[in-house]
């Protein structure tokens, strides 16, 4: 009989009432300090986000992977932490929205995985009410426990002492961050600054996160974690299906919208994976199958455009029938045509009929199901873009929460083309068969 294993690790988990409240500038300058002491601090962050991710890995210094009950499934959550607490001195997760936003939520995740919550709150403008709400989100359900408050923008001592003096015992106000501008993580347009751009800039700002957290009452409070077990939930053996398959992979600063799981399963099952910059790149290495992930392809508009060696090493490819998956950025680089939002418009592979027009506002995003001839497979939306004359659809994806038809998938040849950013080990076998060039010949 199997004999379940286990691991003990202390686990905290990063939350908040809203977007935009410093959760990611708080996670990150934890890591930084505790990793700058030697520690190993695994960090996770909840939800399908590409940005959050790349900082907190340079913070930490160890791999970031994203944990979604539906996207990835419990049994890939739970085995996740296991192996991470088999490693680590502390495991962080760092929530997604609001609390209790979202199906599933940060709330249901921690509930799952019996991880005590920190809550992050800007107190800019209010006192006493924000020791209120934070009390009535400790209190809103008994499953789950939170441990305590961290107040950001915080403008005095005296008005750390309001929220103080407001707070129950059982939760603790544990740091207060002033309202400085020396920490704070850029932002645009889907989130923060990509990490990558702002290599020397960013690890200024996590030592002076870091700085600022050793003046707080934190490290005690972390220091006086319980350990929590988490259990061992062996997953199926991965098929050595993409063995001997070599993958090209676009990579730079236009497209970097990659899951870390994704990259590893890939590995797992044996397929040989090739980066390249359709930025600086004159051809696609030599190659079986194609991933253009998302990213900031309208950023780059212009230099993508320019490059053309690389938009026909792409269109060569197309013609030869390797197969190839184009998601989000990587959708608008397969398009004929990408015009930005100051209304100049170009030229880019023309693999797929349309041209893609970037939106000031607005956009699409949530959950989704894309139902593939290779089989079933989970992902999430998020974008500032509509794409224009494009053929028939294949097919749509699957709202997880709601009735109206999701994302638009493509099939041209060779081509799987969407807003969907597809989450792998949701549906290994459908991915293999999706890169394995025998499935489009």
């Amino acid at each position: 009989m199997h004999t379940q294993t286990s691991a003990h690790c202390p686990a905290l988990f990063i939350t908040a009432p809203a977007s935009g409240e410093g959760k990611t500038t708080v996670t990150a300058a934890l890591a930084r300090l505790l990793t700058r002491e030697g520690k190993v601090v695994r960090v996770f962050k909840t939800g399908p986000d590409y940005l959050d991710p790349q900082i907190l890995q340079v913070a930490s210094k160890q791999t970031v992977v994203q944990l979604d009950l539906w996207m990835a499934g419990e049994a890939w959550c739970q085995q996740q932490l296991f192996l991470a607490s088999q490693q680590a001195d502390l495991i962080i997760i760092e929530g997604a929205m609001g609390m209790f936003d979202g199906q599933p939520s940060s709330a249901d995740l921690a509930a799952r995985f019996a991880i005590p919550m920190v809550i992050v709150m800007d107190v800019k403008a209010k006192a006493q009410t924000a020791a209120v709400l934070a009390m009535g989100l400790a209190n809103y359900r008994d499953d789950v426990q939170v441990v305590g408050l961290i107040a950001n923008h915080c403008a005095s001592n005296r008005h750390r002492e309001l929220i103080e003096n407001t707070l129950p015992d059982d939760l603790p106000l544990i740091a207060c961050l002033a309202n400085s501008e020396q920490i704070k993580l850029p932002e645009r347009h889907l989130g923060l600054v990509q990490a990558q751009e702002i290599n020397t800039e960013l690890e200024s700002l996590l030592e002076a996160g870091a700085d600022v957290l050793t003046a707080t009452a934190i490290e005690h409070f972390i220091a006086h974690l319980p350990p929590i077990t988490f259990w061992e939930q062996p997953l199926e053996p991965l098929p050595a299906l993409l063995k001997n398959v070599r993958i090209a992979i676009a990579k730079d600063v236009a497209f970097s919208f990659i899951y870390q799981a994704n990259i590893q399963l890939l590995t797992d099952m044996g397929a040989e994976l090739r980066y390249f910059s359709p930025l600086s790149d004159s051809a696609i290495p030599a190659a079986d199958a194609l991933w253009l992930p998302g990213g900031y392809p309208e950023l780059h508009a212009q230099a993508l455009a320019d490059n053309h060696s690389l938009l026909q090493s792409v269109k060569d490819f197309h013609r030869q029938h390797k197969p190839i998956l184009a998601e989000c950025g990587g959708l608008l680089y397969v398009l004929q045509s990408l015009q930005t939002l100051a209304g100049d418009s170009y030229n880019m592979a023309g693999l797929l009929a349309g041209l893609g027009v970037m939106k000031a506002r607005g956009g699409c995003q949530g959950m989704q199901t894309a139902a593939l001839p290779e089989g079933e497979l989970r992902g999430h939306a998020h974008h500032r873009s509509a794409s224009k004359g494009t053929p028939e659809a294949m097919c749509y994806g699957r709202r997880a929460n709601h009735p109206a038809p999701g994302e638009a998938i493509y099939r041209v040849g060779s081509l799987t083309a969407s807003y969907l950013h597809l989450f792998f080990p949701s549906n290994p076998i459908a991915i293999a068969h999706l890169f394995k060039p025998a499935m489009h010949e």
